[in-house]
């Protein structure tokens, strides 16, 4: 008996151990991209079900992963906070959940190009405003407009792509948030307007996975 609950309890312990350190097996390295998992958030299932259709997971932010002596760290577009470097465990513990850990899938990019430039770049924009009006060339950012600014080739070409923005479900409908925002803007809604998205940009070809959170 006693033989038999020493098992169970080092069958625990090894259980137990694998769960805890599962997230720590990720060594970030600079420029990896976190894609984020859309929660139940009005702007998350407003941007989800504008951007997802398929059956696939379905993202509602990108951010950048940026390395230094001191460790890692994000840089991002946020809607709750504009432009700014956010701390690593604050953005790991704010994030939605996905079977009790972080919905993040990592991604990296897998062609050649500088990610210290991309960093850099991202860092100059630090301090500017969301980009509640979508468009492009106006002094703010949103997520994905962001990482498509900062990641250049090395012929400073983009690496991402742009396509006709879409604010629709699948169904064709508007949805009331977006209705909503811009009219509170002022502003038509840039239906059409080239621009990105996380779920589109989280299946370019430039990208792999390399780590699930969940």
């Amino acid at each position: 008996m006693r033989r038999t609950i020493n098992l169970l309890l080092g069958l625990m312990t090894i259980l137990l151990g694998t769960s805890c350190s599962s997230e720590h097996r990720y060594e970030p390295q600079n420029g990896d991209l976190l894609f984020v998992v859309a929660n139940s958030s009005n702007i998350s299932k407003a941007i989800a079900d504008a951007t997802a259709w398929d059956d696939s997971i379905r993202f509602d932010h990108v951010a950048i992963v940026a390395v230094d002596d001191n460790g890692s760290y994000i840089i991002e577009a946020s809607s709750r906070r504009d432009v700014e470097r956010t701390e690593w465990n604050y953005f790991l513990e704010n994030v939605p959940s996905v079977n009790g850990k972080p919905g993040i899938v990592v991604k990296r990019v897998n062609t050649h190009f500088s990610p210290e430039n991309a960093i850099a770049l991202a860092k100059s924009h630090i301090g500017e405003l969301y980009d509640w009006s979508y468009r492009p060339n106006n002094g703010k950012m949103y997520c994905s407009e962001l990482v498509y600014e900062c990641y250049l080739n090395d012929n400073g070409g983009h690496l991402f792509h742009t396509k006709p923005m879409n604010f629709r479900d699948k169904d064709g409908f508007m949805p009331r948030f977006w209705t909503e925002l811009f009219e509170s803007l002022g502003e038509e809604i840039p239906e059409g307007v080239p621009g990105t998205n996380p779920n589109d940009m989280s299946k370019e070809e430039c990208l792999r996975e390399v780590y699930r959170f969940f």
